[in-house]
């Protein structure tokens, strides 16, 4: 007979009775009442036993893999069913998955331009498995709905199955962080560096509450990263704010923000930003010259060679937007920041122009490129022509 209790099956003989009366089987939902003698007395009532017993395992073996069947697809393919009721989750039910990417867009701006779009969808492509959120400052709840049909990149990057975005609402971000009494003393209007030091902040609180990794919306996913809690290395003994990864909680992100706080300038370009991680890193390492593409790791946290996000430093950032005669395979990097910041001329992804980031936008984010590139410049020719 196979009892079973909370958690585990064992298999136990049925109890045999000289009187010859009933005895019940169970295996899980099925119930079969068997009528025989008792088996130590009728050799054929004992093959009879057996061969029940074995339909009877048969039975539950059936059952069992069925519902480990059904758990299996639940869990490995979760982000699966999420089309059809992701837009009722609230930011938290989704961030409290644990895991999550995190990208931020803190202008006003609510149509996410092919860059943006590039990096969340080559995200969403690399990290299957994992929620993928943008914060949009200029969004509200009541605007959502409207853009889904209204803006082709929303729309597209909406479509996507483990992609979300929600309003970012900064003082619901800096609640039970040292961010909340800075935040309430600010006067965004009066700081000329707003957009950045906004976003240096809610990276920092997002991450600590959370857990997860923070992307810069110009960093381009082409492999999965390894490490839970690091630091992206721009350069040797110098951070980066652009991507960082910590599990929640992580003492280092607190210590930032309160060293945010404590240090503030926002006339400095910066401050809060990777000058903050450089200068908390070198509280805690002592930090050396990168030799080859090792990477450093100083109190469980690593901190990662330049080649795997910066391969391209930033001098040398129009490199993306030329054609090259051989293009580099980037086997040692995990993303690529395009340095949008330094993009003052607006150089952008052309279709059939052979540049290494049109290269980049065919094979991370093909559907940002088909949607937003080709198809936009073909609605474009046609309407000129009309």
């Amino acid at each position: 007979v196979w009892v079973s209790s909370p958690g585990s099956w064992a298999l136990r003989e049925p109890d045999c009775h000289h009187d010859g009366k009933q005895t019940s089987w169970k295996c899980g939902f099925i119930r079969t009442i068997i009528q025989h003698p008792c088996l130590r007395h009728d050799p054929k009532g004992r093959g009879k036993a057996r061969m029940l017993k074995k339909i009877q395992i048969c039975l539950c073996f059936f059952f069992v893999s069925g519902i480990l069947y059904e758990i299996s697809l639940l869990s490995s393919c979760c982000f699966s069913y999420m089309p059809m009721s992701k837009h009722f989750l609230t930011p938290e039910q989704v961030l409290n998955i644990g895991r999550s990417i995190i990208f931020l867009e803190t202008t006003d701006r609510l149509e996410p331009p092919p860059l943006v779009s590039c990096s969340v969808e080559s995200a969403a492509r690399i990290y299957q498995d994992r929620p993928i959120i943008l914060f949009m400052k200029g969004l509200t709840n009541d605007t959502a709905l409207v853009l889904n049909s209204s803006y082709a990149a929303f729309s597209l990057l909406s479509s996507m199955k483990n992609v979300f975005i929600f309003p970012l609402q900064m003082e619901t971000v800096f609640q039970e962080t040292p961010l909340l009494q800075w935040y309430n003393q600010v006067v965004p209007e009066q700081e000329k560096n707003w957009v950045h030091i906004s976003s240096d902040a809610s990276r920092l609180a997002l991450i600590w509450k959370y857990g997860g990794i923070y992307m810069d919306t110009d960093v381009i996913s082409i492999r999965p990263i390894p490490d839970e809690s690091f630091l992206a290395a721009q350069k040797s003994k110098f951070s980066s704010n652009g991507i960082f990864g910590f599990p929640a909680y992580h003492k280092f992100i607190w210590d930032c923000m309160e060293n945010f706080v404590l240090k503030y300038n926002g006339n400095i370009w910066g401050n809060q930003g990777p000058f903050l991680m450089t200068r908390m890193l070198k509280a805690i390492c002592n930090l050396t010259d990168f030799k080859g593409t090792e990477d450093h790791s100083c109190q469980n946290i690593s901190f990662l060679n330049p080649q795997r996000f910066y391969p391209i430093p930033y001098p040398a950032w129009g490199r993306y937007y030329e054609v090259w005669d051989k293009s580099p395979d980037f086997n040692h990097s995990y993303a690529l920041h395009l340095w949008n910041f330094m993009n003052h001329n607006r150089k952008a992804v052309v279709a059939g122009s052979n540049t290494l980031a049109e290269k980049l936008y065919k094979a991370y984010c093909p559907t940002t490129y088909e949607d937003l590139i080709q198809n936009a410049e073909l609605r474009d020719f046609t309407r000129s022509e009309n």
